[in-house]
């Protein structure tokens, strides 16, 4: 590679990084300042990369945990000669539509591995990334699979709890190729880490199984020596690297003033004399730049070769690898589905929806055996999630399919968020529905990423019965649904499980949530249409005997109780229809005149769901009758919660006649 001074390639990232925050008179310099020694040395040294090819399948992944020092990894992406990523967009950094976001955003910018900001997300995402990576090569051979996954983290995604579930799945799986590069600068927004944290990192990862040690952070040898050891290692690694947040401020580094504000005309005017940068902004060397543009092209014979190893591969097993990248779902999953449904019509399955899931996992495990990619966070046998065909996953056993993430909620979210990410695989996770505010953090970047990640969410609701309010889930079915482009599935028997199942499997651009009972159901469906009524969010499950009076809309265990009370009011001369709502808002989501269609015009909406209103308003309207939860449950036998609280078939008979008057 062409020589040039180690200390003008990394300032060329301090200097676009100053200038682009001064010219937002926003954004976060002091990481890009002292981190970007570590980044240099990362990238023109060991980074198996293509900026030509930015998402070529054996590059390795480099994740800026610490999300807030963007403009360090918008200036990598510039320099190495990113196509997207032109010195326009840097002078656009946290504008309005530009490619340069206040945190990297992957859904947004060609070459961003994963959206970070919320610290912690990263370095947990990375793991998920790894362990994909572990398992592919596990399948297909070092000659097709085999790179490393970077993070660079700071001092705020150690502190943040999601971090230990990450470190202690890694070190436990041993997930040698994940090496962590920690910014160890010592301060944060609020000032010098000492008043909030005196953690021993070091120790820490040790602790959890990793290889850690300290270096000198801007010393570029020791930073190299480091990475070496790192990639030789049996064991995920830790390199805390003592750096100076806002290296080359004159009054500012080495304090929370560079940390999340512009420097300013004089701090940055003086930085810059002190560096040796051109006062003129956005400026980088002909030389310096033509190092970084030959450091983005090394990769370049890498990617050549592997192209070429991968053409040698026998035809069927080189296309099954390249559709399972593409996220695409194999014909052998729609016809295992059909007749799975089929044989439930011949033999009903009266069970609770987590057993209905169960035997749906069956099936899909049998038609996608490899990248059908399970786990539960602890709970396994509750969940019901695992195939009984499936061994686990483990660091002797990389080719198993079920993962043990132990009672880590948050930090499976995140992990299975890396694994799709990465590709190659369908993930899905399980908890109890209530335990998803544990994870909120890492489904909400599922949501925001477009991630086609599965959360399986059981005991979703009073039915669970006697552990309590604080397992039953009242207002978790709203929040979720409140999140953009989540889409939450409550099936109310074992055909709507299914055909949930292959929505949720052949969504790939948005997670969906699965919530599903404890307590046992029966089968109400007589028929499954191949277009998948449940692909509307709603559909007319049982007509009225004329013209309605009543529709009564439910969701999950609460079908049986709409269809019980639209039996009680056919007797009383009152016609009803029921319509089962597996997904409000993919219900919302229908055009206007389909939408109407299975609202219906009856003078009478009632909406029965073992959880609170928010959200129904859109189709019962604000006067409209609503069956569920107003308080947090009780401790007790699930059918004696449900006559407790009111939600029962003669509850929805009486607020019908009385509305009726």
């Amino acid at each position: 590679m062409t020589q040039v001074e180690h200390s003008r390639m990394a300032n060329a990232i301090r200097g676009l990084a100053m200038d682009a925050v001064e010219k937002a008179k926003s954004g976060h310099p002091g990481l890009p300042m002292g981190a970007a020694d570590v980044a240099t040395v990362l990238f023109t040294r060991f980074l198996k990369y293509d900026a030509a090819a930015p998402a070529w399948p054996d590059r390795d992944r480099f994740v800026l945990s610490a999300g807030h020092g963007s403009m360090l990894l918008y200036a990598l992406l510039y320099l190495t000669g990113n196509e997207v990523m032109t010195l326009d967009q840097i002078k656009r950094f946290r504008q309005v539509d530009s490619l340069t976001p206040g945190h990297p955003e992957n859904f947004r910018t060609k070459g961003i591995e994963t959206t970070t900001g919320p610290l912690g997300q990263g370095i947990s995402t990375a793991v998920g990334m790894a362990l994909a990576e572990k398992m592919l090569q596990a399948e297909y051979g070092k000659k097709i699979v085999d790179h490393h996954t970077y993070v660079l983290a700071s001092d705020g995604d150690l502190m943040e709890g999601i971090s230990q579930e990450a470190i202690a799945m890694a070190g436990h799986w041993k997930l040698n190729k994940l090496i962590v590069l920690w910014d160890d600068n010592g301060i944060s927004i609020d000032g010098p880490l000492s008043i909030a944290d005196s953690v021993d990192q070091v120790k820490r990862f040790k602790a959890c199984g990793w290889a850690a040690e300290l270096i000198d952070g801007h010393d570029p040898e020791a930073i190299a020596a480091a990475i070496t050891r790192a990639q030789k290692s049996s064991r995920p690694s830790l390199i805390a690297c003592k750096t100076t947040i806002g290296y080359g401020a004159p009054t500012k580094a080495g304090t929370s003033k560079v940390h999340g504000e512009a420097l300013g005309a004089d701090e940055l005017k003086g930085a810059k004399e002190k560096l040796g940068i051109s006062l003129e902004p956005f400026s980088v060397p002909d030389d310096v730049l033509a190092a970084w543009r030959e450091a983005g092209r090394r990769g370049g014979p890498a990617r050549t070769e592997w192209e070429t190893r991968l053409s040698e591969m026998g035809p069927r097993k080189r296309a099954e690898f390249e559709r399972r990248l593409r996220h695409e779902r194999p014909a052998a999953l729609a016809k295992a589905l059909k007749d799975h449904k089929k044989a439930l019509l011949e033999t009903p399955l009266n069970a609770a929806t987590r057993k209905s899931s169960e035997a749906a996992i069956e099936v899909i495990a049998a038609a996608m055996p490899s990248e059908f990619l399970a786990g539960s966070a602890d709970l396994t046998g509750s969940n019901n999630n695992k195939a009984k065909s499936v061994t686990g996953f483990s660091a002797k056993t990389p080719k198993g399919r079920f993962i043990h993430y132990g009672i880590r909620e948050h930090g499976m979210a995140a992990a299975m968020n890396g694994i799709f990410l990465h590709g190659g695989f369908a993930p899905n996770g399980a908890t109890f529905l209530v335990f998803s505010d544990y994870a909120r953090g890492a489904i909400r970047l599922s949501a925001l990423m477009g991630a086609g990640v599965v959360y399986v969410l059981t005991h979703d609701s009073i039915g669970l019965g006697e552990d309590g309010p604080t397992h039953q889930p009242v207002e978790h079915l709203a929040a979720l649904r409140a999140i953009p482009n989540m889409r939450v599935f409550r099936p109310c028997d074992s055909i709507e499980t299914a055909e949930c199942w292959e929505l949720a499997l052949n969504r790939t651009n948005g997670p969906t949530v699965l919530a599903l009972t404890r307590q046992n159901l029966p089968q109400l469906r007589t028929s499954a249409p191949a277009d998948n009524p449940c692909s509307r969010g709603g559909y007319e499950l049982v007509a009225a005997q004329g013209e309605a009076k009543v529709s009564l809309f439910a969701t999950g265990s609460e079908v049986e109780i709409a269809v019980a009370a639209q039996k009680q009011l056919a007797e009383r001369g009152i016609p009803a229809r029921v319509v089962s709502v597996p997904s409000l808002e993919l219900l919302l989501e229908q055009p206007a005149e389909a939408k109407a269609k299975i609202i219906g015009n009856a003078p009478v909406k009632i909406a029965i769901e073992a959880a609170v209103r928010w959200g129904w308003d859109a189709v019962i309207g604000q006067d409209g009758l609503f069956i569920g939860m107003h308080s947090f449950g009780e401790s007790g036998p699930a059918k004696e919660l449900y006559k407790h609280f009111g939600i029962t078939a003669e509850a929805a008979v009486e607020a019908a006649v009385k509305r009726l008057g």
